[in-house]
């Protein structure tokens, strides 16, 4: 590579240095956004402003406001010491040639929108970077800073947003299409990628009216996914009240004078019955519609999409306060329908564990592919079932939530579980599948992985290409499953819902209107998978 150790790039707002890893450029911590503090906490983010100095981009800019704590316990990994000032992103590029229009991948982290950071291993961009293509990871607003509504906040801007954090996502959109070209990459060919809540944002992001005609990213990966439904926008004003009131503003009281005072770690401890995770918020400007009424009503962006789940997705249900083994109990007389479904001789906690599996993740890549097909978008799904050979005794279920992440990235050798665990049919097989991806990058179709065609779905083909030891092409995958679990999705919906929390009498600071008297036992925050 010819650049110096302490490669320089001059961006629209100024100049950035970074450090040169391998035959790889990294440019980390380059803000993206002003500081979303004070008076601009609860607004859409502003493009930073220009610095005069030569910026030191050698380390990650801090992770969004979380629990450090609750992130690195989950498995998800150590996001750092996390600040309100977070708006921060990184590059890694192979080649600093403003001419050299290298594909760009951009990777939005998981974390049900309360954990996570860009930072983590397996998130590293190097290994996309030595196929010759441009790696873009970012931090946005989680929690109640990202995602927040309240009757004040309505007040101060009518019709406005509620979901920052998408806004966030947006922006960062943004700066890659005004400065990418600079890092060698083609702003005119981005993907976007991310897994869990990083897949919900991306199919948001398809969804986003505010989106559309400013070409920001022209295909996209929305990895394991969840048929959960964003929260109304009604519902998430009422968290808000009840978040104010937890944290000691008296209903006739608060303002967002007083909501912006207060420090933003004091919003981590709240329970999460007033948080509005694990999905983004239906209603606001940035998102009229849920992701699902949105792909219904052919009102997405036509653009290529892979879309797909793992073996054992439901590894993260228990986060959310669901024991898969009590499932059936709760479906009262549809019990035994799920059972001949799936063969009582399965037992109930495995058929609960698939269930949960299947009606939450797996169907949805079907029922959004069918619907984004139809429109005559190219759509590509998979069901990923490959774990490294010599951690499969620890895998019995199949593949975790999030544990794809690596083979879709190319880091699997450089982060947990499958660091010093990789054969050399492990190194293979992820190079097939990394392969995949950088020509999906490249040329809008992911081809093969391992020699097997990688077939579109299509309204009149139901087809995945199944990501196992032996890569098989598939028909009709679960048919008969996925069908009982499209037709369960408006039951997921109410049986997901959860209790709005309850407030003192007479606390409804925005005229709010609630018959909920009970307060929701707090489940514990989401696993904070990447």
């Amino acid at each position: 590579m010819n650049a110096s150790k302490s490669p320089v790039v001059s961006t629209k707002e100024g100049q950035v240095q970074g450090l040169v890893e391998g035959k790889v450029c990294v440019f980390k911590g380059i803000p993206y956004a002003q500081p979303p503090v004070g008076p601009l906490r609860w607004k859409a983010p502003l493009r930073a402003q220009a610095w005069r100095h030569i910026l030191d981009a050698s380390e990650y800019g801090p992770s969004s406001m979380q629990s450090r704590q609750a992130c690195i316990d989950s498995g998800g990994g150590d996001p750092g010491e996390p600040s309100e000032d977070c708006l921060y992103l990184n590059v890694w590029t192979p080649k600093l040639d403003a001419g050299a229009k290298l594909p760009v991948v951009v990777w939005i982290h998981g974390g049900a929108f309360v954990l996570g950071a860009s930072r983590f291993e397996a998130y590293d961009g190097s290994p996309l970077a030595m196929k010759n293509t441009v790696v873009v990871t970012l931090n946005y607003r989680l929690g109640h800073l990202g995602f927040f509504a309240h009757p004040k906040l309505q007040e101060e801007q009518p019709n406005g947003p509620a979901n920052f954090g998408l806004l966030d996502q947006m922006l960062a959109l943004e700066w890659v299409k005004d400065n990418i070209a600079q890092f060698g990459g083609d702003a005119g060919n981005v993907t976007l990628m991310g897994e869990s809540a990083g897949g919900k944002s991306v199919l948001a992001l398809y969804c986003s009216p505010l989106m559309r005609g400013r070409d920001l990213f022209h295909r996209g990966v929305a990895m394991s996914s969840y048929v959960l439904a964003e929260k109304p926008l009604a519902d998430a004003r009422y968290c808000g009240e009840a978040a104010a009131q937890r944290l000691g503003l008296d209903w006739h009281e608060v303002s967002m004078e007083k909501l912006r005072a207060l420090p933003a770690e004091r919003f981590w401890p709240l329970p999460s019955d007033v948080n509005n995770a694990p999905s983004p918020i239906a209603g606001d400007s940035v998102l009229p519609l849920g992701i699902r009424e949105t792909f219904l009503a052919g009102e997405q962006l036509d653009l290529p999409l892979i879309i797909g789940s793992t073996s054992d997705d439901s590894s993260v249900v228990a986060s959310f306060g669901i024991d898969p083994a009590t499932i059936l109990e709760k479906l009262g007389g549809f019990a035994d329908a799920v059972r001949e479904l799936y063969g009582a001789q399965l037992g109930d906690r495995e058929i609960g564990r698939r269930m949960c599996r299947d009606f939450v993740f797996t169907v949805l890549p079907r029922y959004l592919a069918t619907l984004h097909a139809a429109r005559g978008n190219p759509v590509w799904r998979y069901f990923f079932d490959y774990t490294a050979e010599l951690l499969r005794p620890r895998s019995p279920d199949g593949v975790r939530h999030g544990q794809e992440i690596p083979f879709f990235l190319g880091t699997a050798e450089l982060s947990p579980p499958n660091q010093g665990f990789m054969n050399d049919k492990d190194k293979v097989w992820a190079g097939h599948m990394l392969d995949a991806i950088v020509r999906f990058a490249r040329d809008e179709k992911p081809g093969n992985v391992g020699g097997v065609a990688w077939a579109e779905h299509t309204p009149d083909a139901d087809r995945l290409l199944r990501l196992a030891p032996k890569v098989m092409s598939e028909t009709d995958f679960d048919q008969a499953i996925l069908d009982a679990a499209t037709l369960f999705m408006p039951l997921i919906d109410a049986f997901a819902k959860p209790k709005p929390p309850a407030m003192p009498r007479g606390a409804a600071a925005g005229g709010s209107k609630s018959a909920a008297s009970t307060t929701t036992k707090n489940k514990g925050r989401p696993q904070a998978t990447p």
